[in-house]
Order: C-alpha cells, then sequence, then structure tokens
C-alpha cells in the first residue's frame, strides 16, 4: 500500500514539474524577429495629392468628405456603422507622406491606411445602403487619439509603443506627420519627432493599395482636417525627413 502511495505521489509530481518547465520555456522563448525586406525599387517622383481646391484623384462618399478653406474636411452628423476612407486613385507600395492633421470635433482617433485593399463587402447586406464602399483592409497609422498601428480586418492592434507619439501629439490642434513606408518597414514622425520604428514580421499582408485618409466608424458627430499631403513615391533617402 505504501509503494502505491509513494508511485502515485511520485507521478503527480513529474506532471507538475513538467508541467512548469513547458511553462518556463513558453516564457523564456524568444519572440521571432521580424524579417528585413528591402525597400523596393521604382520611380522616384513627389505628387501633391492635394491640390488644395478640389478632391481630384481621391475618391470618397462626397457628403462626408469636402474642401474648405485649403483643407479637406471630413465630417459627419449622422452615425457611421463602418470607418471610411477618402482614398486615392492611385495605388502605392513604398512611398514617404507627409501632412498635417487636426482632429477638430469628438476624441475619436483618425488615421492613413495603406498597404491594402478596399473591402465593401464587410457590410452583411448591401454596401452601397450601409455605406461600406470606401472601407478598407490592410495598415493604419493612427491619430491624435489612441496614436499607434492597427491592421484593419487583419490582426487588429499591432506591436507599437504609442507613448512617444502621446508626448509630442496633440489633441484638437495641428499636427504635422511623417510616414515613411518601404519594404516592410514603416517609421513615423509626429512634430518633428520620430515616433515610430516597426517592422511587419508577416510581410505577405503588404499589398500595392491607395492610400486613404480615415473617418472612423462613431455614433456621434466628428470632424478632422488634412492639409499638405505630398507624396514621394519610392524615396531617395532612407530616413525620416521632418525628424530634428
Amino acid at each position: 500500500m505504501r509503494t502505491l502511495v509513494l508511485l502515485v505521489v511520485a507521478i503527480a509530481t513529474s506532471v507538475v514539474v513538467g508541467q512548469d518547465k513547458k511553462e518556463s520555456l513558453k516564457k523564456e522563448a524568444p519572440q521571432k524577429e521580424a524579417p528585413i525586406v528591402k525597400p523596393r525599387e521604382g520611380k522616384n517622383e513627389t505628387i501633391k495629392l492635394f491640390d488644395g481646391k478640389t478632391l481630384d484623384g481621391w475618391e470618397g462618399y462626397s457628403d462626408l468628405w469636402s474642401v474648405k478653406d485649403g483643407v479637406i474636411v471630413a465630417k459627419n452628423t449622422n452615425p457611421l456603422s463602418f470607418s471610411t476612407y477618402l482614398l486615392t486613385k492611385g495605388k502605392y507600395t513604398d512611398f514617404r507622406l507627409t501632412f498635417s492633421a487636426k482632429l477638430v470635433e469628438s476624441e475619436m482617433h483618425s488615421g492613413v491606411c495603406f498597404w491594402g485593399v478596399v473591402k465593401p463587402e464587410v457590410a452583411k447586406v448591401d454596401p452601397k445602403k450601409e455605406r461600406s464602399e470606401y472601407t478598407y483592409a490592410g495598415h493604419l497609422v493612427m491619430f491624435p487619439s489612441g496614436w499607434g498601428m492597427y491592421d484593419l480586418f487583419g490582426r487588429e492592434g499591432l506591436p507599437v509603443d504609442s507613448g512617444p507619439a502621446k508626448k509630442v501629439g496633440k489633441q484638437h490642434d495641428w499636427n504635422d506627420i511623417e510616414i515613411l513606408a518601404q519594404g516592410n518597414r514603416v517609421r513615423v514622425g509626429v512634430n518633428g519627432k520620430a515616433v515610430v520604428d516597426w517592422r511587419d514580421p508577416q510581410p505577405d499582408r503588404i499589398k500595392e493599395g491607395p492610400i486613404g485618409l480615415q473617418l472612423h466608424s462613431n455614433k456621434e458627430p466628428q470632424e478632422i482636417h488634412f492639409k499638405g499631403l505630398v507624396l514621394e513615391t519610392f524615396p531617395k533617402e532612407d530616413k525620416l525627413l521632418t525628424v530634428q
């Protein structure tokens, strides 16, 4: 009987030790580093995406996007079930985008999307009625509420520290922003400071796609302004140019 008890105790101890070892290995296992995808090669040119007067070169809902006093205005008064975007007609992979953005009304974040596809089929019934014709699936750089990055209709929140951006960002004033996307690397500068340097560990997700300005889904009225919007394709310099 004593032998049987000792055997049971030994087996139980072995199981517990084995579980502890497995948990220890899980904790100590190094995270897989993202591969380094080199910047792609292509024609380098500078494009003014916004002429200061019209939305030529863009597409989106005309009742939500307009131009006033030299800025692009994103504004909704009725609830939006899906985030909607003002999208460039051109498609891009490697680029530098410099612009200014200001959150005027609401506390909801906005953002710039890229490296993805337009995805109207997120609507359950009718994209036109549900207003999802300009919804996007891809990468998003967020500002000013909830600074960081997001994978729209994918991995959701991306592991980017929002702390540096929050230190220099402004909630209801103009923010000068630079996004540098090359290979699988995204760098972001805000008001002259580098705030993001991140590589996508799954570069197969990166697609040549339009660049979009976000008007987030919201039950509340909101308004965001954009200006500047100068794009450099296949950037010559491998660094943020607005960072001091």
